[in-house]
């Protein structure tokens, strides 16, 4: 049974930064890719950046050149970095794991986290 957890969320103010963090547990090697999702209230949960098997990243227009997408060496924790936070970026972020294409992700059923809280707020 796999499990992703999800920490590093938080208040952070406008212009500030936040590392979240998507530990798994598992096996995922029929889920080699790892994305990242937020939903912010009363909007649908939208893909924010992915990150392949191998290495490859994918990133929504919104947050390009803010944010970064990485794995850890061992590969089981998943990263995003985020930079220059805006108020719009206020959303509970969920990490996934499932497959890709050069440009979409697709999440396996269930492999997802609980999710965890980031407000961006002065």
């Amino acid at each position: 049974q796999v499990h992703l957890v999800e920490s590093g969320g938080g208040l952070v103010q406008p212009g500030g930064s936040l590392r979240l963090s998507c530990a798994a547990t598992g096996a995922l090697f029929n889920a080699p890719a790892r994305a990242w999702y937020r939903q912010a209230p009363g909007k649908q949960r939208e893909l924010v950046a992915f990150i392949s098997g191998g290495g490859n990243t994918m990133y929504v227009d919104s947050v390009k050149d803010r944010f970064t997408i990485s794995r850890d060496t061992t590969g089981s924790t998943v990263n995003l970095q985020m930079i220059d936070l805006r108020p719009e970026d206020t959303a509970v972020y969920f990490c996934a794991a499932g497959w890709n294409s050069a440009d979409h992700f697709y999440p396996r059923e269930g492999y997802w986290g609980q999710g965890t809280q980031v407000t961006v707020s002065s």
